[in-house]
């Protein structure tokens, strides 16, 4: 199995030399270790001493704490270095010029979870934007995709739902790096940011994260295990809904259900397609804090039994129209607010494309979903190809 190095490894190594003499910045978070474990801001302030002006936070803090979505944290003072830690999930999602002035490179070092939902990527575009603006360097120390970076997967996001949690047409399931992702933005938004990618080494695109001998660090706090980040693509749905995604158990995402769930009925409609490459384990549960908290939910634990054959998106979209068709009286689409949109349903945000919902709710046939978004993922395809920095 091939070593993979990280940007951060490779940054420690090789390259730290050239930004000596340079004001630097650094976003990252708890996940943001080397391979010895050892943080980023350390490896920095080590490397080189009294350069690292300020820290800068995404969503669920610099250090993981805060859990739920829409829960905002605070700036602070950071105890070893004594430099500001800016939150970038507050009141303003990317840097200001305040914060940039005390800066000459923005250095961001987070690890995604290749989903178009997920926030890093949307707080790395706003740090590109203003960095373009003031005239800031930016350097983005790559790491690995963790469902790889071969097989896509959804329909492409609508620009009219472009939000937090979308910023452009990506999938639902994109297969790109951070630092690949960065290019893109640069170049679909018209940045003309100055981006650095610090690339891994021995990464290739079709590795998934346990062929990568890298230890699992939690990105966020509902994000405990590699298996987890496997099943998001699909089961991130479930935040659309009054369904619980599993948030208050020991294994979030993963589990999914409602006091009002019928597990077997729900089972008894699902075509074989729709379990490829995974077991639905028949479950209870109570979760101790958000959807449901203190009831018991019935439901499923998702078993992911062959990475390969496993199509997480496809799969809880088809659980979601079997809930729908049976659980009509019980089950809700969540109301707004939801990552910092007051007004758009959330379910819409979140699948990328209004009409889907409208499908779901109607008689839609899931196949000839599938045969657009395999249209959809061909044009998205031939647009990152040009993105792409590992083979």
């Amino acid at each position: 199995m091939a070593e993979v190095l990280t940007g951060l490894d490779v940054l420690r190594d090789e390259t730290w030399l050239r930004l000596k003499g340079y004001r630097l910045g650094l976003l990252s978070n708890q996940a943001s270790l080397d391979r010895q474990l050892i943080p980023a801001k350390k490896i920095i302030a080590d490397l080189l001493p009294g350069h690292l002006k300020a820290l800068f936070s995404p969503q669920h803090g610099y250090e993981g704490v805060d859990q739920d979505n829409m829960i905002e944290t605070r700036h602070s003072i950071d105890r070893d270095l004594k430099i500001p830690i800016f939150s970038l999930y507050s009141q303003i999602r990317e840097p200001s010029p305040d914060m940039l002035d005390l800066l000459d490179f923005l250095i961001i070092d987070l690890q995604d979870v290749g989903t178009r939902v997920y926030t890093f990527a949307s707080t790395m575009l706003g740090c590109i934007r203003a960095a373009a603006k003031a005239g800031k360097k930016v350097i983005i120390l790559d790491r690995p995709n963790p469902l790889g970076g071969e097989i896509m997967e959804g329909n492409q996001l609508k620009p009219e739902l472009y939000s937090f949690v979308g910023t452009y047409r990506f999938p639902m399931r994109h297969g790109m790096t951070m630092g690949e992702m960065s290019q893109l933005f640069n170049d679909a938004h018209g940045l003309r940011c100055d981006i650095e990618v610090v690339r891994m080494k021995q990464w290739k695109r079709r590795m998934t994260w346990p062929d990568t001998d890298l230890r699992w660090i939690m990105p966020s706090p509902n994000m405990p295990l590699p298996e987890t980040a496997q099943v998001y693509p699909g089961q991130v749905i479930w935040e659309g809904t009054n369904i619980s995604e599993g948030r208050g158990t020991c294994r979030p995402f993963e589990n999914f259900g409602a006091p009002f769930l019928g597990p077997k009925a729900i089972l008894d409609r699902l075509s074989p397609r729709a379990r490829a490459g995974c077991i639905l384990q028949e479950v209870s549960f109570r979760p101790t804090f958000n959807k449901w908290m203190g009831h018991v939910c019935h439901g499923f634990m998702i078993h992911v039994t062959d990475r390969l054959a496993y199509r997480p998106y496809f799969t809880t979209v088809a659980l979601l129209k079997a809930i729908l068709e049976t659980h009509v009286q019980s089950f809700a689409w969540k109301e707004p607010p939801y990552e910092y949109e007051f007004e758009r349903k959330p379910i819409d945000l979140i699948l990328g494309d209004e009409s889907l919902r409208k499908d779901l709710e109607g008689e839609a046939n899931l196949m000839n979903w599938q045969e657009r978004w395999d249209e959809e993922l061909n044009d998205f395809a031939d647009l990152r190809k040009s993105y792409l920095l590992y083979v």
